[in-house]
């Protein structure tokens, strides 16, 4: 007579294992916002009174950082809670990194004080794509949320 072979068990533990490896990678994301928000602070406070506009620049651009990694903290969450992933997320962190990107290269060319013509065009080309990488998933996201006819049914079940 044949023993009865359980091929559930080492699914149930990869499944526990996946589950631990998101925990962890969001727990991850977690510690690195708070801190990038607690150094991007720190360094505030340090550099305020040298410069104030780089500081408040190079301020906002940890802050859309901090944000980018909390978002992906509660994606991992949701996902975690649900076992689906949406588009949503992405595409708001996707908003998020371009109008960063916007923010970094405008202060970069208020404060290097350049005047070529050259780093002048090279600057408007990469805020007109960004722009556009802006203005694309803005769309994108309208048309996702526009087509999902319920919250709980715009996930992708894995």
């Amino acid at each position: 007579m044949k023993a009865i072979v359980d091929h559930r068990a080492p699914i149930d533990l990869m499944e526990r294992l996946e589950k631990y490896g998101y925990v962890s990678v969001g727990v991850s994301f977690l510690v690195l916002g708070m801190a990038v928000f607690a150094f991007s602070w720190a360094h505030f406070a340090q550099t305020v009174a040298d410069n104030l506009p780089k500081a408040v620049l190079v301020l906002l651009n940890d802050l859309l950082l901090v944000v980018i990694l909390l978002e992906l903290f509660r994606t991992i969450l949701n996902f975690l809670k649900t076992r689906a992933i949406t588009l949503e997320p992405f595409l708001q962190v996707g908003i998020i990194a371009s109008l960063r990107k916007v923010l970094t290269l405008s202060a970069e060319i208020v404060l290097s004080g350049e005047n070529g013509s050259t780093s002048f065009t090279q600057y408007l080309l990469d805020v007109g794509v960004h722009g556009g990488v802006v203005v694309a998933l803005v769309f994108a996201l309208y048309l996702y949320r526009t087509s999902q006819p319920a919250a709980s049914d715009s996930a992708l079940k894995v």
